[in-house]
């Protein structure tokens, strides 16, 4: 069994982060960590099973909740700015060199959190060995109508903590009922995003489109043939600008969450040979 750890990530700001570690089983060296970024509504625990897999290869883990999430303080669902989500990754990435200072560090983030990654990389530049991105969050899936987009603006700049609760709908998550129950039944979970929050992501994704071609380090992209709540097509046009840098590929049959999939052995295999390719180059 892998060890777990809980963790409190101290950020620029002096606000803290609440974070998990899994590392592999004694004995099995760690060849490399994975920080992970997880998505809206959710938290950090709900990809234990993802850090069981990984570790099981000897990799290490380390994940955080984001600001208005799971066990980290702060109104459920809201950002005083898209810089309070960037910060968070800050901090995970010293913790991780300073617990591992000699492994290559990745970074691997799904929906909310792959728009996060995906910006996080293009402002910050860090120094990683590559990053995982799954589903991410450039542009939804569906078009919300443009009234309810004005709306949210004039809220943003009136009362920019204005929460809109609305669950995700659990079969557009995944196929798999167990992981649908699991979702359902998760205390830590929720369905409120804030206008500030909203707006933020939403004009952060469009950013990082424009900004694709700028990408450099080698990059995973992966997401669903059938997601509806993400979009594909924003994936495709995020992999045709990155150019040789990213390898993209689609899951036709599969929804949004691809780690939580009845296919995902299938998904984990294609993770685990990536990144080990990464580390023999």
């Amino acid at each position: 069994m892998e060890l777990e750890r809980n963790l409190q990530l101290r950020c620029s700001d002096g606000s803290s982060r609440y974070a998990m570690e899994w590392t592999p089983p004694e004995g099995l060296p760690v060849k490399a960590v994975i920080c992970l970024v997880h998505g809206m509504g959710e938290h950090i625990g709900r990809y234990r099973h993802v850090a069981d897999m990984l570790t099981e290869d000897g990799y290490a883990v380390l994940g955080f909740d984001q600001l208005g999430h799971g066990q980290t303080d702060g109104r459920r669902g809201h950002t005083p700015s898209y810089e309070a989500l960037l910060i968070g990754i800050d901090a995970m990435l010293v913790e991780a060199r300073q617990r591992f200072p000699r492994a290559p560090l990745f970074l691997y983030g799904h929906s909310m959190g792959g728009n996060v990654t995906l910006n996080y990389v293009l402002r910050r530049k860090p120094e990683l060995a590559g990053v995982i991105v799954t589903g991410p969050w450039l542009m939804l899936a569906f078009n919300p109508p443009p009234l309810q987009i004005v709306i949210a603006r004039i809220v943003n700049r009136l009362f920019p903590t204005y929460s809109n609760n609305r669950p995700m709908v659990g079969d557009h998550l995944t196929s798999d009922p167990v992981m649908i129950k699991r979702y359902q039944e998760d205390p830590l979970g929720h369905g409120s995003i804030t206008a500030r929050f909203f707006l933020s992501v939403q004009s952060a994704g469009a950013w990082a489109l424009k900004h694709a071609a700028e990408w450099r380090l080698p990059l995973l992209l992966m997401h669903g043939g059938t997601d509806k709540v993400t979009s594909i097509k924003a994936s495709r046009q995020f992999a045709d600008a990155a150019g040789n840098s990213c390898n993209f590929m689609e899951w036709p049959g599969l929804k949004h969450e691809l780690h939580n999939e009845l296919d995902r052995d299938a998904v984990f295999d294609v993770m685990k040979e990536w990144l080990d390719e990464r580390l023999e180059k």
